[in-house]
């Protein structure tokens, strides 16, 4: 089975905080569905996933999640050390990571120590490894979740208007140079996204309105629309993201 993003199930929530609620309640019920094997989210960046972070970070939410039982790995990284500002990692370890019971063998941050090419390599041999194969199966996913956001220009993960990595077919990871963002990039393509039982995109904020109305459409002038899934597509958008101002 493809879901492509015609097919999304779209919810609209209050404002960002509930959309944040929400993303921690699937992720919450994803954990307690899979009884076999390890659960496997990949991370987004941005001010609603560090919220989400908080959330699964108290004491009263963290204590719900069998953390041994879950790896954390990332749907992109800007190329700069660990401890950068700009590091997603470095924000989901300070906020969720830091706080909560889960081994450190568990996560797995982007390198970004070598070049960025480089760096991509490795983090595909990192992905092959937890999956058990170098070639990804239909009805095997990768992936349990995969997080994602959502960019003014239709940008998700760090799959940029424009970027070669838009065509790739093959390699689970790749690189991304985009001129309208800083820093070199290291990304999930569409081949691994596309092997998740589960996609969320988290969309908020009124500057979204036209990009939500063409991921909604699956336009494949932006890169956001041409994501597809194994199993299913949410979309969790706030009434500001869908222009629901009543």
């Amino acid at each position: 089975m493809t879901t492509d993003m015609r097919h999304a199930v779209v919810e609209t929530l209050p404002d960002s905080e509930a959309v944040a609620l929400r993303m921690a309640d699937l992720l919450i019920r994803g954990v307690e569905a899979k009884t076999d094997g390890p659960f496997r989210v990949a991370l987004s960046g941005g001010s609603t996933p560090k919220r989400l972070f908080e959330i699964l970070a108290k004491p009263s939410v963290a204590k719900l999640l069998p953390w041994d039982r879950i790896e954390i790995f990332y749907g992109d990284e800007r190329h700069v050390p660990e401890t950068h500002a700009d590091s997603n990692h470095a924000v989901s370890n300070a906020v969720l990571i830091s706080q909560v019971p889960i081994p450190a063998a568990n996560v797995h941050p982007m390198p970004t120590s070598a070049t960025v090419a480089e760096d991509a390599i490795s983090y595909q041999r990192t992905l092959q490894q937890a999956y058990g194969a170098t070639i990804l199966e239909p009805g095997r996913p990768l992936f349990d979740l995969v997080m994602l956001g959502l960019g003014t220009d239709g940008h998700t993960a760090s799959l940029f208007p424009g970027e070669p990595v838009l065509s790739e077919k093959d390699a689970w990871v790749s690189t991304a140079a985009p001129k309208t963002a800083p820093h070199e990039r290291v990304t999930l393509t569409y081949p691994a996204i596309h092997s998740s039982a589960l996609v969320v995109f988290l969309v908020t904020g009124a500057s979204k309105v036209e990009m939500l109305r063409r991921l909604r459409e699956g336009d494949p002038s932006i890169p956001s629309g041409s994501v597809t899934s194994e199993g299913r597509i949410i979309i969790l958008a706030d009434r500001a993201a869908t222009g629901d101002v009543a």
